[in-house]
């Protein structure tokens, strides 16, 4: 999948990759933000499912964004390639001010969503201005790289994590979602040591990053957030003969965010919000 380009007629909707649920399915915090991006009361949000056995959670979703206001909340079920190509589908994302594409699996969603006109139309949009968030597996898919499965463990080691292309809104970034609740910061870390140009971000469930336009990310929620930076990384070396071994990873830059922290992406740059 291509990364989005920037779009000459707009400027870029916000990035919103959320950790995961937990037990607040309907976080006030996260969604209402979401919902004001889109336009509160004269909001159209597009929630997108690919797995059957989510709908009770969407159908949830579809009413939490209906009680806050929003004036029109389309569901789309897209369970198949074909469904990415249907003109219901393109004609909501045409007139939607913010998508919320929720998933139970990241291979899942890229099988299903990658290279169709319902991803190409997703790029255009947010490089337009659309909003686009992504819940659990659905915020992992948000960048151009994403990973697509791993193990728990909080020493990286060199088969602990899978790579995948992702959905491509933004390039710089790997994402991580119920990070600190399933153990995740060695397959990060891996995925880094195979990435040192990207920045990675662990999510906390009930944990949201709202990435703007100007590349600032801004933490919403009751948890924290994990940004990993490797661009000053100075070692790391995998045994090709020991690949279960750890990986001694020497340099990285590690910062925990909580709500109302900032992170700069392009100066790589924490700071708190006053």
């Amino acid at each position: 999948m291509s990364r989005a380009k920037a779009s000459t007629s707009g400027t870029r909707g916000f990035i919103v990759p959320i950790g995961g649920d937990g037990k607040r399915i309907r976080s006030a915090a996260i969604l209402r933000r979401f919902a004001q991006l889109c336009g509160g009361s004269r909001a159209h949000v597009g929630i997108i499912s690919t797995a059957s056995e989510i709908q009770d959670a969407v159908y949830r979703y579809e009413r939490a964004f209906r009680d806050l206001g929003v004036d029109r909340v389309s569901v789309l079920k897209l369970e198949t390639r074909a469904a990415c190509e249907s003109e219901r589908a393109l004609n909501v994302l045409d007139s939607a001010d913010g998508i919320f594409l929720m998933g139970s699996d990241p291979v899942h969603l890229s099988e299903t969503l990658g290279s169709t006109s319902v991803t190409q139309t997703i790029r255009s949009r947010n490089a337009q201005g659309m909003h686009v968030a992504g819940t659990s597996a659905g915020a992992a898919f948000l960048p151009e790289q994403m990973i697509a499965a791993g193990q728990s463990g909080t020493t990286p080691r060199a088969d602990i994590v899978q790579l995948a292309p992702g959905l491509g809104l933004i390039g710089q970034l790997i994402i991580d979602q119920h990070f600190r609740h399933q153990d995740r910061l060695g397959r990060l870390l891996m995925a880094l040591t195979y990435n040192p140009l990207a920045i990675g971000i662990g999510l906390d469930e009930d944990t949201a990053a709202f990435i703007g336009p100007d590349h600032t990310l801004q933490v919403v929620g009751s948890g924290g957030i994990t940004i990993v930076d490797p661009s000053q990384l100075q070692h790391s070396a995998i045994h090709p003969d020991r690949r279960h071994a750890p990986v001694s990873v020497i340099g990285l830059h590690l910062d925990i965010l909580v709500e109302g922290s900032l992170y700069d992406l392009t100066t790589h740059m924490a700071s708190i919000k006053r």
